[in-house]
């Protein structure tokens, strides 16, 4: 999660993809997997691959599709996002197909530990507290970036006493909003209500019926539905608090060696930032990927 965007040109791109009312049902691709650069089978990556993977042919993968633009479901149900379209990608570069798993986002890691998926991607934040129990393949920076209702003057940085809507499970949820509410009582003053949700859609519905007076996600989440609710929402000073998403794999598997390849060869030729730009969200692009970054980097 986290990174500083062009707001304008990144809100521009969003609201070609869709307008009107939030809905993560409809998909979110301007196009089809088709309009992506063909993926060709890395053979150094390839041979990266735990046999059982390579024998398997596919990537069985945790996710949970709530999270537009990132990962979201199309009319049919089927995961869709930049996201998908990477680990697509990704997996074509091994030689593999994607098996993709429908879960809620607090037990994907879980489900990695126990053996029944092979990887998560579902926009994590890696973080020191994560790696203690799955290893990060990283591939991506974002920041914090809130929304509020159009007209509103919310300042992140002095928040207390606001109520403040997430998803559950985040990052924003978990980590950031605490921190600040501590910051809040820690002072004498009132703390921040965190107003949770298991759906990205009902936080940002939150902050157009007045159940809070503001909402804090992951900035391509956010700058993606104020495009889509531009006439209600707007956001809410500058993003901050750049960290690396990350796919999460089992505690040192040698799989993560094999995507991290694989993902590499695709930064270097091209169709990594292909994928990205088609969405829009090319500033959090990165040039090395890199594993556990937050304890590394």
């Amino acid at each position: 999660m986290r990174t500083k965007f062009a707001l304008p040109a990144i809100v521009a791109v969003a609201a070609l993809m869709l307008t009107g009312c939030v809905d993560n049902s409809t998909p979110t691709t301007p196009g089809g997997s088709s309009d992506n650069p063909a993926v060709g089978v890395d053979a150094a990556a390839v041979a990266l691959l735990p046999d059982n993977i390579k024998s398997a042919g596919k990537l069985i993968i945790g996710i949970d599709p709530t999270y537009p633009p990132n990962e979201s479901k199309d009319d049919a149900g089927n995961p869709v996002g930049w996201d998908v379209e990477l680990a697509d990608a990704m997996a074509a570069k091994l030689g593999l197909k994607t098996d993709y798993q429908i879960s809620s986002f607090d037990k994907i890691i879980p489900s990695i530990k126990g053996g029944t998926y092979d990887i998560g991607v579902s926009s994590f934040t890696d973080n020191v507290e994560r790696e203690a129990s799955v290893d990060f393949v990283n591939y991506f920076v974002a920041g914090v970036q809130w929304a509020q209702p159009k007209g509103s003057n919310v300042d992140p940085a002095n928040a207390c006493g606001l109520t403040v809507s997430v998803q559950a499970t985040t990052y924003e949820e978990t980590d950031e909003l605490p921190a600040a509410s501590k910051k809040c009582t820690d002072a004498g003053k009132k703390p921040i209500t965190i107003l949770k949700f298991d759906k990205q859609d009902d936080a940002t519905l939150a902050i157009t019926d007045g159940r809070a007076d503001a909402m804090s996600a992951d900035t391509p989440i956010t700058l993606y539905a104020i495009s889509k609710l531009a006439d209600k929402i707007e956001p809410a000073g500058a993003s901050f608090e750049d960290a690396p998403y990350g796919i999460a794999v089992q505690k040192g598997s040698p799989l993560a060696k094999a995507l991290q390849a694989a993902l590499q060869s695709m930064v270097d030729d091209g169709s990594y930032m292909a994928i990205l730009d088609k969405w829009g969200v090319g500033a959090g692009g990165i040039t090395t990927i890199t594993i556990n970054a937050a304890a590394n980097g």
